[in-house]
């Protein structure tokens, strides 16, 4: 199944920010994204929830690695919905 992606406003402002700023880490998000919306089960996503989180209206969020085996390596968070076939992108940020 195929996923539309939403962005919170934090995560879009990330986004247009790292395309200026990192331009080869932008790349790397964009294939993650692209990933999530097709793939995923996808091995290199490493895709598990995240239980110190939650969406607005208390979803499971979940985390997905842009990058691994990195100092500061990036990674996606996002939940299911607000609708089905739907997945909200509400983070993307380096992990500490």
């Amino acid at each position: 199944m195929n996923f539309r992606l939403e962005f919170s406003t934090e995560a879009k402002n990330i986004l247009t920010n790292l395309e200026e700023i990192d331009p080869q880490k932008y790349k790397k998000v964009l294939k993650t994204l692209g990933l999530i919306s097709t793939n995923l089960r996808h091995h290199s996503l490493h895709t598990h929830k995240y239980n110190s989180l939650s969406g607005p209206n208390n979803e499971e969020v979940f985390e997905a690695y842009v990058e691994n085996k990195t100092p500061g390596a990036f990674r996606v968070f996002w939940y299911y919905g607000p609708t089905q076939g739907i997945i909200t992108i509400i983070a993307i940020t380096p992990h500490p």
